[in-house]
């Protein structure tokens, strides 16, 4: 039985890893920002073997910061912003988050002289591939980034990896693009779209994504914890495919027709000055120009091997994952 803290436990991926700590007896100290993020950690404890404590506060508010992982074992920061084509309103609240929380809790991990360190960072930190499955040593050729999210991911990343470098100790896990229960992601949305059949026209079918299933990530999130080395990185993804063929194999489970016709990007250009209007209604951000420079022909791909070789990390087939997630019968 460990001590754990954690950071976004309360969110999409961190609750499933939560909940896999308190199942294994783990006392778990949870930071907390919401009220809502508080409500689902509470959730998540009742019956469960270990204990939960909910820290209530950011990942940047020091003093709460350096109270809540004193003491801790294993300190796993999981919190961090996901969306593109944000409004450039948005951009410091991102940075705050991405960046600037991840150096912090670093830093109180650090002064708290946590013994392990799991930062969770994600497989888009080496950009557009264009095509090629690369991984944990492939660096990106450029850093044009294809959005701010992009940016602050790197950013974030190359502080882990220099801090881990000079001794601290820092495993580094990077998943693809999750998908699973409770997603409300632009992924999440265009999957529920396709399963209820309200996706009659593609949008960026030939997006190249390492698609990674939730209880899978999760798992592999407390596999690097117990057995990776500190100073390495661990690509936690699952099948290299498409979106298009991700919401056709949607469609298909859940016995809707799929999209009928592709949207040409050329389309989605001319639009982008109605990208407040038309980002909702598809399901992406609004600033339609963001969407189109980090979906339009780029491949997220990167290989699983070394978390697999590793650390016995096990991601299931894409087409088992997602009758999984809509309650389909597998596939015979």
């Amino acid at each position: 039985m460990s001590r754990v803290f954690i950071t976004g436990g309360g969110g999409f991926l961190g609750a499933a890893v939560v909940r896999r700590l308190l199942a294994r007896g783990d006392d778990v100290v949870a930071l907390a920002r919401s009220d809502a993020a508080a409500g689902t950690l509470q959730a998540l404890a009742a019956g469960a073997a270990g204990s939960l404590t909910i820290a209530r506060g950011g990942v940047t508010g020091a003093a709460a910061l350096h109270a809540a992982v004193e003491g801790a074992d294993l300190a796993l920061h999981v919190a961090g912003v996901y969306r593109i084509g944000i409004k450039p309103s948005a951009r410091a609240a991102m940075f705050e988050a991405n960046v600037e929380g991840t150096r912090a809790v670093l830093d109180a991990a650090a002064a708290a002289r946590v013994s392990r360190i799991v930062y969770v960072s994600t497989v888009g930190v080496f950009g557009n591939t264009h095509g090629q499955v690369v991984d944990e040593l492939y660096e990106r050729p450029d850093r044009d980034f294809l959005s701010y999210y992009d940016a602050t991911k790197y950013l974030a990343h190359t502080f882990a990896a220099e801090r881990a470098a000079a001794g601290a100790p820092i495993i580094i896990v990077q998943p693809g693009a999750i998908y699973g229960p409770g997603d409300h992601s632009e992924l999440g949305q265009q999957i529920e779209r396709a399963r209820r059949g309200r996706y009659p026209v593609r949008m960026f079918p030939a997006l190249g994504e390492t698609m990674s299933y939730l209880d899978d990530v999760a798992d592999g999130v407390l596999l690097a914890a117990d057995k990776g080395v500190p100073g390495e990185a661990y690509v936690l993804g699952g099948e290299i495919t498409r979106l298009g063929t991700v919401l056709d194999v949607v469609a298909d489970l859940s016995g809707r027709r799929r999209a009928r016709g592709t949207l040409p990007p050329a389309v989605i250009r001319a639009a982008a000055p109605l990208g407040k209007i038309i980002g909702p209604l598809v399901g992406v951000g609004p600033d339609l120009r963001e969407t189109i420079r980090a979906s339009d022909g780029v491949t997220y791909w990167a290989s699983s091997e070394k978390a697999k070789r590793e650390l016995g990390y096990a991601p299931r087939a894409l087409s088992q994952g997602l009758c999984d997630l809509l309650g389909a019968a597998a596939p015979g």
